[in-house]
């Protein structure tokens, strides 16, 4: 063999890209590796960006199986390499081709003993496993022994990102939503305009409900730290990890960011979004006139102005309003929580009830009546109120039912006939706020399907709980599903 073949041959060994990988001997897959029993699985954690810990790139990253710790290349002067000689650690694996390597000797390494780390990298769920998940009643068994179950994994809070992470929960637990993600095939295909990257949140969002509903995970938590990037990246940094944010505030951003993703339109079933909780409404909206009585007396009531308008809207999640807090208190000197009942703040989309909005010029009077409701209808109730010097909470506790929640009460008699009856609903999430406005914490309650148990989460802590006492708390966020027959 000349010289100058023997130099392309040392060129091509020393190569750390994935393409055109070298056809000579030292590449060959060797079916045994003497290294195999160095890995140790209780370090190895996929969730976090997968970048080289000392150059920082994207390109071209591996995962040593040793330590755990991520190096780019394979190459002889890459940082895998050096790290695989100076300290020992021998078996490493490709995040991106999934493909596990010896180093230095820069051989693949094919052994079905590795799959199990395969799968905690990127968990796939076949259809009829999918169909299996709301039947699964069995608990799952981390590396560190520590038991839990699918779906119910907690969240890791890196900072402050304890208002999304109750969100994601939540959302976790909407079936139609959580078994289109499982399924990765549902939406490779969607074409997006050249240099548009606004896709990587749908791809986050997928390997997060996968890494969640993971049967084999090697940890009974998940760091939800590639999805919060590209959340701060799709946002302009408008919701961050490290500041706390309103939780309605982003889970309107993020329904609107994957339905855009996903190429949904204005149409009803143009995203599995729309799909799950698009509901539509008709509002009734009247001016007044103005409250001096000199001005007033100008008003022309019969007017075009003060005609009665009406608009068709859509909505992904309805605004429920919270009375006002009695100024007084007991005789024992303390605030009385006040409490109200669900259907009363339901009653403002019946049609009939009248509210007043006011603007910074004219004043309104508006009617909502619901015309059509969704698969899953999330309520917001509004617990803050921001005037110019501060944020105040209304603590009011809102009385709801768990199970049978008929909105069909609230529709009108035509609409109601439409559903035959259809319009019962069972609590699936529910986000309460604990503390003040400024240094208040989240956290989320759920229902697990198979099993009817009701859990708590704030962040890593998951604990299951009784459904008489998620109705005593500060309820901000709820979500029902249309119960089927």
């Amino acid at each position: 063999m000349s010289e100058e073949q023997l130099m392309k041959r040392k060129i091509g060994d020393h190569n750390g890209s994935e393409t055109g990988e070298p056809k000579s001997k030292t590449t060959k897959a060797h079916i045994q590796c003497p290294y195999l029993d160095t890995i140790n699985r209780h370090v190895l954690d996929f969730d976090f960006e997968k970048l080289c810990s000392i150059s920082l790139t994207r390109i071209n990253v591996y995962a040593c199986l040793v330590c755990g710790k991520y190096f780019q290349g394979r190459g002889t002067n890459t940082h895998a390499y050096t790290h695989s000689v100076a300290d020992g650690h021998h078996v490493f694996l490709n995040l991106h081709t999934l493909k596990f390597y010896c180093l230095p000797d820069n051989y693949e390494v094919i052994d079905s003993s590795l799959n199990d780390i395969k799968y905690v990298l990127n968990p796939i769920f076949t259809p009829d496993q999918i169909k299996q998940v709301d039947f699964n009643t069995k608990m799952s068994r981390a590396i560190d022994g520590t038991m839990y179950m699918p779906g119910i994994v907690g969240l890791n809070n890196i900072k402050a990102n304890d208002y999304c992470n109750v969100i994601l929960q939540c959302l976790a637990q909407v079936r139609p939503l959580r078994n289109y993600f499982l399924r990765e095939e549902n939406y490779a295909n969607v074409k997006r305009p050249p240099g548009d990257s606004s896709f990587l949140l749908v791809q986050r969002f997928g390997e997060l409900l996968r890494k969640l509903w993971n049967p084999r995970a090697f940890k009974a938590h998940v760091s939800p730290h590639e999805m919060l990037q590209a959340v701060v990246l799709w946002s302009k940094k408008r919701f961050q990890f490290i500041k706390q944010s309103d939780p309605i505030d982003f889970l309107s951003w993020f329904l609107n960011s994957l339905h855009m993703a996903l190429n949904g339109t204005k149409k009803p079933n143009s995203s599995i979004i729309y799909k799950s909780f698009l509901g539509h409404m008709r509002i009734y909206t009247r001016k007044l006139p103005p409250p001096d009585a000199d001005d007033a007396a100008k008003v022309d009531l019969t007017s075009e102005e003060y005609n009665e308008m009406i608009t068709e809207s859509p909505f992904l999640y309805l605004t429920c309003d919270l009375p006002p807090t009695p100024l007084f208190t007991d005789e024992f000197r303390e605030n009385i929580i006040p409490q109200v009942n669900l259907y009363q703040l339901l009653s403002k989309f019946n049609g009939q009830t009248s509210k007043e909005y006011k603007t910074y010029k004219e004043n309104f009077l508006k009617r909502f009546e619901i015309t059509q409701l969704p698969p899953y209808l999330i309520l917001y109730i509004k617990r803050f109120t921001k005037n110019t010097f501060f944020v105040e909470k209304n603590p009011t506790v809102v009385n709801f039912p768990v199970k049978n929640v008929d909105f069909g009460d609230i529709l009108t008699p035509e609409i109601k006939a439409k559903y035959k009856g259809k319009t019962t609903y069972e609590l699936v999430g529910n986000i309460v706020h604990d503390g003040t406005p400024e240094k208040g914490t989240y956290r989320a309650h759920v229902l697990h399907k198979p099993t009817q148990q009701w859990y708590e989460m704030q962040d890593l802590h998951v604990t299951s709980i009784l459904p008489q006492m998620i109705t005593l708390t500060e309820a901000y966020i709820q979500i029902y599903e249309l119960k089927d027959d």
